[in-house]
């Protein structure tokens, strides 16, 4: 039997992962959940899944997980900006796209981190600055990325260099905003989640203002993904003769804004359905002006993904009046009926709820009961008179809280608390806002919120994080003139919590649930996140405030970032146990992402750290990748300022070695690789060949100087450079490699064939200081042969004739 290389050994993880995703989709009938051994979606798959069949990372080693690399983007607000880096990056055959929070795309090597091209589509204008992600297209010749931006514009991207694909709109772009706004209107409108692609159409929604009763519309609309034109509009608000006019007061619907999807849209690719997640009508606390139960605001609605015709609906908030958005990507799920698998969706919501529906016919597949809540005190207004509640899963967050419930965490916080509950009403479950200070949960950011929920097929389980943090609100008159008679005092998003951010109830304050879907009840439940300064008090973990989403892989773990506490997180899908956490650079209010790299066959874990959301001031622009590196065979760099980052590549012959044998090599003269990669200089730049193209030179002190002579640069080293060039001696540079002389080797040989100079030394562009990274032994360079198959002749590399 061969004997396998590492090389051999990583295609040969590769093949075996593929062919048991395969027979995993064959078996199940559940081909389209799950990521494969990349991350083609912003939710692993086009159904939102979140899950990865990769076993690489499982729960016996994820404790060896390490920084792989780290890349800055480079593009951080300033302090007054609404911007946050929210992007779940997209993984396909070894490239990594990303965006930024100006909307900025960048093109990584997916392995190293090393930047490979970026666009700007500079912003003119935003609603905020957030962007979660980006779509990809292929056909049979071409591969496209679409970005939808915060200011309203969708652009094509050739997915090979980023630039705008002429062919596709307005060279390269299409103004979302044409035929979405009011004449006159200046209000806003854009994109914040990524556009859904099925087959030769992309999809997207908006996110539009809600605080008036006329705006920008909340249609959503699919565009041919080669030229742009528009193929369909879906009326979120019915106009007449359409299903769901009805449910609007006469004249009502007109112009409505709001009822919009901000989050990301689901397809069933197999059935030609997509699902959308709608929000609450505007404005979205005050609705004397739009009496009815004013469809299809707050409805999961399924539509034809080629005609953009309703299939079927369920509106889970009835006349909102609480900015009760569905605010996550459903799931697309699969259930066990009677011996028969059930197609079916789940929905995830702000009030901490979980809808489960045939994804076919939108029967639901757990009871739902309309229950009677509370009427409205506020003049003009009529509250709808009940709401659904499933009755199965349970509510993941708390609907409300008696005076038993007040925090005790601190003295401190029970009496600022005690002082504002002293004033306020505390609400049922969909209490209405009313004319004194009321207290509602869950608040606006939820129960749960963007971050959505991750589905395991295996296990049937749903994995989702949620928050408790009840919103404080109170309705007043408007003043005179205004569109709306009542308005909410301030803000309207005022946060039930005291001069720390601690919520005024008793924890947890932020959970991580494993719903057994199979039987409608929670598998387990555990708080999510800690407050440093109450865990320094040994007060136990609380939870805490989080943004953003969870994946699960077949390794048998569930990864998190999203608590407000800068940790990164790893709990064993089955019990909740937390078994690897790490601490980034900023709290990572995102969702992280995972694949299997070709070249290294290693499986890479990344999220992005940026800080900033509603629960901190600090901003980050850290996209970190894990990996595992066991004892002793750490390779983990981390990024220096805004520059690209790469690290060390593995391959035959650079297989994992201790550290003490890498130490970097001291130079006669501090010389940067790093510095001359960011003024865009190639290895060629430097290190010509000679006459016969063979041999790489290392440039004298004479071409060293002639460089410097009109980039001044007045550092140590290059005055000690340039008293070398004015002795005429020659720099004594160290060597790093150092072959036999019996031993040939073209450099030009193996740039013919594609062989890139960071595979034999590493990435020295992102680097200061180097050390040999490749063994030159005689089996290194044979193993290195074989897994290209190019020939092993021995006179290939010595001179047989002499």
């Amino acid at each position: 039997m061969r004997n396998f290389n590492v090389k051999d050994r990583h295609r040969l993880v590769m093949v075996v992962t593929l062919f048991a995703w395969i027979l995993l989709g064959a078996a199940s009938g559940r081909s389209q959940e799950g990521a494969g051994p990349e991350w083609r979606h912003y939710g692993g798959d086009s159904g939102g899944s979140r899950y990865s069949p990769l076993t690489q990372i499982n729960r016996t080693n994820v404790t060896e997980l390490k920084v792989a690399w780290i890349f800055h983007t480079g593009d951080l607000p300033a302090d007054t900006m609404n911007a946050t880096f929210e992007c779940t990056p997209l993984v396909v055959e070894g490239v990594m796209y990303l965006s930024t929070p100006f909307s900025k795309v960048i093109a990584l090597e997916a392995e190293t981190g090393k930047m490979l091209w970026t666009f700007d589509p500079k912003l003119d204008g935003s609603y905020g600055f957030v962007n979660r992600g980006v779509a990809f297209w292929q056909d049979k010749t071409e591969r496209r990325i679409f970005l939808a931006t915060s200011d309203g514009r969708l652009f094509a991207l050739d997915a090979h260099n980023g630039t705008p694909v002429s062919r596709f709109g307005n060279k390269g772009w299409i103004d979302l905003k044409t035929g979405m706004v009011p004449a006159g209107s200046e209000r806003s409108y854009g994109v914040t989640s990524p556009p859904l692609v099925y087959q030769d159409l992309v999809m997207t929604g908006s996110i539009v203002p809600d605080s008036l009763p006329q705006g920008p519309s909340g249609d959503v609309r699919a565009f041919d993904a080669r030229t742009g034109q528009m193929i369909w509009r879906f009326h979120s608000v019915p106009h007449p003769g359409e299903f769901g006019h009805d449910t609007w007061e006469s004249g009502a619907w007109r112009d409505r804004g709001g009822t919009n999807v901000w989050a990301p849209l689901s397809c069933d690719e197999r059935r030609g359905i997509v699902y959308l997640p709608l929000t609450s009508a505007s404005p979205d606390r005050y609705g004397g002006d739009r009496k009815g139960s004013n469809l299809f605001a707050d409805s999961l609605v399924a539509l034809n993904a080629k005609t953009g015709k309703r299939i079927w609906h369920y509106q889970i908030v009835h006349h909102d009046l609480w900015d009760f958005d569905l605010p996550a990507q459903p799931n697309l799920i699969t259930l066990q009926r009677n011996g028969v698998s059930v197609p079916a969706v789940a929905q995830v919501t702000k009030m901490g709820l979980t809808f489960i529906f045939n994804r076919l016919t939108g029967k639901p597949l757990f009871d739902i009961e309309e229950r009677a809540v509370p009427p409205s005190e506020v003049p003009g207004e009529v509250a709808w008179p009940t709401q659904p509640f499933p009755v199965k899963p349970p509510p993941l967050a708390r609907l409300s809280m008696t005076p038993e419930d007040l925090t005790d965490v601190t003295p401190e916080s029970r009496a600022e608390c005690s002082q504002i509950l002293k004033d306020a009403v505390l609400g049922k479950a969909y209490q209405p806002p009313g004319l004194r200070p009321t207290i509602i949960f869950p608040g606006t950011m939820g129960g749960a919120n963007w971050g959505g929920a991750a589905y395991d097929p295996i296990s049937n389980l749903l994995f989702v994080n949620s928050q408790d943090t009840a919103q404080l609100i109170q309705m007043t008159r408007a003043r005179e003139g205004s569109e709306v008679p009542f308005v909410p005092r301030g803000s309207g998003y005022g946060r039930f919590w005291d001069s720390r951010n601690y919520p005024c109830q008793k924890p947890p304050w932020g959970t991580l649930t494993a719903i057994d879907l199979s039987k409608g009840s929670f598998h387990w439940q555990v708080p999510l996140g800690i407050v440093e300064e109450l865990v320094a008090k040994g007060i136990p973990p609380t939870g805490t405030s989080n943004v953003g989403g969870s994946i699960v892989t077949a390794g048998g773990l569930v990864f998190i970032g999203a608590t407000n506490d800068r940790r990164f997180r790893a709990f064993d899908k089955d019990t909740g146990k937390e078994l690897w956490v790490t601490t980034l650079e900023a709290s990572a209010h995102a969702t992280p992402m995972t694949f299997m790299g070709a070249r290294t066959g290693k499986q890479y874990v990344v999220i992005a750290a940026g800080g900033g959301s509603r629960y901190n001031k600090t901003h980050n622009d850290a996209l970190v990748a894990f990996a595992l590196f066991p004892e002793g065979q750490s390779r983990a760099a981390r990024v220096r300022g805004r520059r690209e980052v790469r690290v060390i590549s593995e391959g035959p012959g650079r297989e994992p070695r201790d550290l003490k044998q890498v130490k970097p090599r001291a130079q006669p003269v501090s010389f940067s690789h790093l510095q001359h990669d960011l003024l865009g200089l190639e290895c060629r730049s430097c290190h010509p060949g000679n006459e016969s193209g063979e041999i790489l030179t290392i440039p004298g002190t004479t071409e060293c100087m002639s460089c410097h002579a009109t980039i001044r640069t007045e550092s140590a080293s290059v005055r000690r450079l340039a008293r070398f060039h004015q002795s005429k001696q020659p720099v004594p540079w160290v060597r790093l490699y150092r072959l036999p002389g019996f031993v040939f080797f073209s450099h030009q040989k193996h740039a013919n064939d594609g062989i890139e100079c960071a595979t034999c030394h590493g990435p020295a562009g992102s680097r200061d200081v180097l050390w040999q990274e490749k063994e030159i032994s005689m089996e290194a360079c044979v193993s290195c042969h074989k897994s290209r198959q190019a020939s092993v002749e021995c006179g290939l590399c010595h001179d047989m004739e002499h």
